[in-house]
């Protein structure tokens, strides 16, 4: 983990800008399996409020996906031991303008090239420490190409010392788990992707320069970066990045589904120094799994967890950081078998049938203000191609999911960025009739965005309902807050089976319910499956 080119003070958080294998895998664990899918439902309630920032529900539906593999701890240790290997026969570290850092960029493309992988040696031609090596970047053939979650670790370390718990256990086990998909071979519903990233302990240069190099489109088929940093501390805890979020959600139900009462906290000492805070920085939703770095264990973890009050890892960016002295098994075992149920219930599984979709490049027929009540006076939802409009960042999004045309509070720039958003009030927007399948897993996935400057307020919001039978139910609300918030396109996913056999409508709605705040939304590829 990076120190972002300023010292840390222990204790205190950091904030910042940020062909198969032929070895022996574990089988699949059924009953776990049908465990965590439970937890994971059950984390996923049909209403409820997202956390600034982040979609609400992980994007495949549950039932489509495929029981995880067991992550081998012996095949992770295996590459620790490689890393240790590689440090001590190239000057004693793997700094990101090393030899050491070059050998461990030849072992893990090697082992991903021979594993069936597309691989690239990515140089950063910028932004990056001088002499650095490349990211290593790895693509899984198969899945949805516009849907993509990426798994990563920054592969360098620091100069003072082999860099095994910081971060030779984040790279083992995203190398670990791409092996283990290769020798497993799943059907995949969406595309996965893994990234070993160059000079993070510099300043995060080697995502940074990956992130800001992607055209907007392919930043858009991103739905999710996982970010594994320090992942087997000796004193560590079990700390999740944005844990609130619909990744952070997933990578919790794992540890709760098996560990009852662990109770994994934010990484809040994190935020801001991995490399999650480059995906971040260009809108894509980010978590991730930490193990704590230099900060001091409290009283409270250590009743939960076990361990002294001390350093989460002694023996942070120090030369005491080698193999196997720092690295907690425990932790570490439980950290790749929850990546690895974070990626098959993502990625996973037999794609569903569509049963309806909209991406709104030609008119099929939603109506606005269809009740008659809405009271907003500028920036109503309409079809059409959005301008960009920035107001301390980017607010109304000028790039669509797919094609030119999104839903959007009102499509046109001005001159200011206020000219034509949402203003005084609410603006809705409802689908035509679509009738569902009368069995089957049914799920409602959109693509959108709300964004606000810091004279917003949680009176503020972006709303998708369902209109049934029954009357109108909430199935996510993102709120807004004081804080600036730059549009970004995420994806949210939202069981609606409990209305199979109905003809039901889809029903978007914002408001500007705060005094001259800014706020800007867009809802782009609506589209119901069944499974």
């Amino acid at each position: 983990m990076a120190n972002l080119r300023s010292p840390v003070t222990p204790g205190t958080p950091c904030h910042s800008l940020r062909s198969k294998a032929l070895r022996p895998y574990a089988p699949q664990r059924a009953l776990l399996a049908l465990a965590l899918a439970a937890t994971a439902l059950a984390a996923a309630p049909a209403a409820g409020l997202a956390a600034p920032g982040n979609a609400s529900q992980p994007a495949p539906a549950a039932a489509a996906a495929l029981a995880a593999p067991d992550i081998s701890l012996t095949n992770v240790k295996a590459h620790l031991q490689q890393f240790q290997t590689i440090a001590s026969s190239n000057g004693g570290n793997r700094r990101s303008n090393t030899a050491g850092y070059t050998a461990s960029v030849n072992y893990v493309y090697n082992k991903l090239v021979a594993a069936g992988f597309s691989v690239v040696k990515q140089n950063c031609t910028s932004g990056c420490t001088a002499g650095a090596g490349p990211n290593v970047i790895a693509d899984w053939p198969g899945g949805d190409a516009n849907t993509v979650y990426m798994f990563g670790a920054h592969l360098d370390g620091v100069a003072a010392g082999p860099g095994i718990n910081d971060n030779a256990s984040g790279s083992s086990t995203v190398l670990e788990i791409a092996l283990t998909l290769a020798a497993t071979n799943p059907s995949m519903l969406n595309h996965v992707r893994f990234g070993f990233w160059t000079d993070e302990e510099q300043g995060l240069n080697g995502s940074e320069f990956y992130a800001n190099s992607l055209p907007a489109t392919e930043r858009t088929k991103i739905k999710g970066y996982f970010n594994f940093d320090m992942v087997a501390s000796t004193n560590g805890g079990y700390f999740i990045n944005r844990i609130t979020s619909s990744l952070g959600q997933t990578l919790k139900a794992y540890y709760d589904a098996n560990f009852p009462g662990l109770a994994p906290e934010e990484n809040v000492e994190g935020a801001g120094r991995s490399d999650d805070a480059s995906f971040n920085a260009v809108g894509i939703q980010t978590s991730g799994v930490a193990a704590g770095a230099s900060a001091n264990k409290t009283s409270a973890q250590v009743t939960k967890w076990g361990g002294t009050t001390g350093d989460y890892d002694p023996c942070y960016h120090a030369s005491c950081d080698t193999y196997p002295s720092n690295i907690n098994d425990t932790i570490l075992n439980r950290a790749g078998d929850a990546a690895a149920y974070a990626l098959w219930t993502l990625a996973t599984g037999t794609p569903a049938t569509t049963v309806w979709s909209d991406t709104f490049e030609t008119a099929t027929g939603w109506t606005a203000n269809p009740s008659g009540t809405d009271t907003a006076t500028t920036g109503l939802w309409e079809r059409g191609d959005p301008a960009d409009t920035n107001s301390s960042g980017i607010k109304q999004l000028g790039t669509t999911v797919s094609g030119s045309n999104d839903l959007v509070t009102g499509r046109l720039a001005g001159a200011a960025a206020g000219d034509y958003d949402l203003d005084g009030g609410v603006s809705s927007i409802r689908s035509p009739a679509i009738t569902l399948p009368s069995s089957g897993t049914i799920n409602l996935s959109a693509n959108w965005y709300l964004a606000h400057g810091s004279n917003s307020s949680s009176a503020d919001y972006l709303r998708i309902s369902i209109v049934h039978s029954g009357g109108t139910t909430t199935l996510f609300t993102q709120a807004g807050a004081a804080t600036n918030r730059n549009g970004g396109w995420a994806l949210g996913t939202w069981n609606i089976s409990a209305y199979a056999g109905q003809s039901v409508r889809i029903l978007v709605t914002a408001a500007d319910a705060s005094t001259a705040s800014l706020v800007e939304a867009g809802v782009d590829d609506v589209k119901i499956t069944v499974s």
